[in-house]
């Protein structure tokens, strides 16, 4: 992001020319200077010791010092005329680009008044003019003004379908018109975020904000989250299936700090996490599924620090997880499953520390480790488990029993991993 900085800069402040006489005159010396390079440059490649003395000079001689004169001359006004011509370029594509800024301006205005018609039609052709709007910003910060009214549409009050008042079809209806804006919203979002960085339509890099926003559906599947700043911060997702299926998160941050997980199911299936950090940390499950199977963590971190489940489960079956981290601290399981069926860990952490298991199971079946280590520091077993039978590979150092780290009731350990090893 920073690396946008000075031209973001450049544009907010307008256009900025030197004096032509200052211009004209650096310029001048700059040419003066290329000259005498090049001249001395040559002088030495011949191998020039000396000029040879003319006390007088002929006609032809003559004639070639009136042509040097007069090309110097014509070189200086070409000069010239070449510095005014760059300064008018200048001049145009400014006003070019203060006009489309106007256009843009006028268009802008335009869409997001649709957006806040009472018809669900209208309101729908404001999405998709602020999206085409979007497409054709003059430069990235107006393309972020368009991303940012778009996402604080979907932050705007709803009610989800759990809350709508009983035999009321009016009420149903009007929620059903407004569920078809906002998931077109999400769909219009995760269509350019599926284009290719150097797309001329593509967002990725862009700031999302979905602070407090309730999905009770949504489709962003392979969306492609790269640099920026991504926010899930108090979202709930209530109903429905939310789809992150084949997403990548690489760099930036994406923040899911706070979720609520009431119901339905999120589905961050074969999810790439590459390089960046993901926090779900002190975020809610009540009931429904988050889907986590045949994701691939490579690098960064998956926090779930101070989570809370009350139910519900937490599914990473097949996942992959190669030299990141994933933190547990602190959380607590309760009446929930979370599982890592047949997942495979390639060093990294993961982390345990401090966390509650009551009559919630978390299951490392059949799972691979292989340089890792799996921390349950001052952890807490009352009716939970943690399985970790057939579980394969190099036993984590911190699961070894032995002396000093008698093995708590609720951790099960495979046969092999029964013994210290010598």
């Amino acid at each position: 992001m920073s690396s946008r900085l000075p031209r973001r800069q450049a544009e907010q402040r307008g256009l900025r020319l030197w004096p032509v006489g200052i211009v004209l005159v650096l310029a001048f010396i700059a040419a003066v200077l290329v000259a005498a390079v090049v001249f001395y440059a040559g002088w030495d490649l011949l191998g020039v010791t000396g000029l040879k003395p003319e006390p007088r000079i002929d006609s032809k001689t003559l004639f070639d010092l009136v042509k040097l004169a007069f090309g110097v001359v014509a070189g200086a006004g070409a000069l010239v005329a070449l510095v005014v011509a760059y300064r008018r370029q200048r001049v145009d594509e400014d006003g070019a680009f203060r006009d489309a800024t106007r256009l843009h301006t006028e268009r802008f205005t335009t869409a997001v008044s649709l957006l806040g018609e009472e018809p669900a039609a209208v309101r729908l052709g404001g999405v998709h003019a602020l999206a085409g709007l979007a497409d054709d910003a003059p430069n990235r910060e107006l393309r972020q003004t368009c991303i940012d009214v778009l996402c604080a549409y979907l932050r705007l009050p709803y009610t989800a379908e759990a809350d709508l008042p009983a035999n009321d079809p009016k009420a149903r209806h009007t929620y059903l018109a407004l569920r078809e804006v906002r998931h077109t919203v999400v769909r219009l979002l995760r269509d350019r975020l599926r284009l290719p960085l150097h797309h001329h339509h593509s967002w990725q890099g862009h700031d999302f904000d979905f602070t407090g926003v309730i999905f009770d559906g949504g489709d962003f599947s392979e969306a492609v989250f790269s640099g920026g700043t991504v926010e899930f911060t108090g979202a709930v997702f209530s109903g429905g299936t939310v789809d992150f299926t084949g997403a990548v998160f690489s760099g930036g941050a994406v923040d899911f700090h706070g979720v609520v997980f009431s119901g339905g199911t999120v589905d961050f299936s074969f999810v790439m996490f590459s390089g960046s950090s993901v926090s779900f940390s002190r975020s809610t499950l009540s009931g429904g599924t988050v889907d986590f199977h045949g994701s691939r963590c490579s690098g960064g971190a998956v926090l779930f620090v101070g989570l809370t489940l009350f139910g519900g489960t937490v599914d990473f079956d097949g996942a992959m997880f190669s030299g990141s981290t994933v933190r547990f601290n602190s959380s607590t399981f309760s009446g929930s499953t979370v599982r890592f069926y047949g997942a495979t860990f390639s060093g990294g952490t993961v982390d345990f520390d401090g966390s509650t298991f009551s009559n919630g199971t978390v299951h490392f079946n059949n799972s691979t480790f292989s340089g890792s280590t799996v921390h349950f520091d001052e952890a807490t077993f009352s009716g939970g488990a943690v399985d970790f039978s057939d579980a394969g590979g190099t036993a984590p150092a911190s699961l070894l029993p032995g002396p000093g780290f008698p093995l708590p009731n609720g951790l099960i350990l495979p046969t092999a991993w029964q013994s210290p090893p010598p």
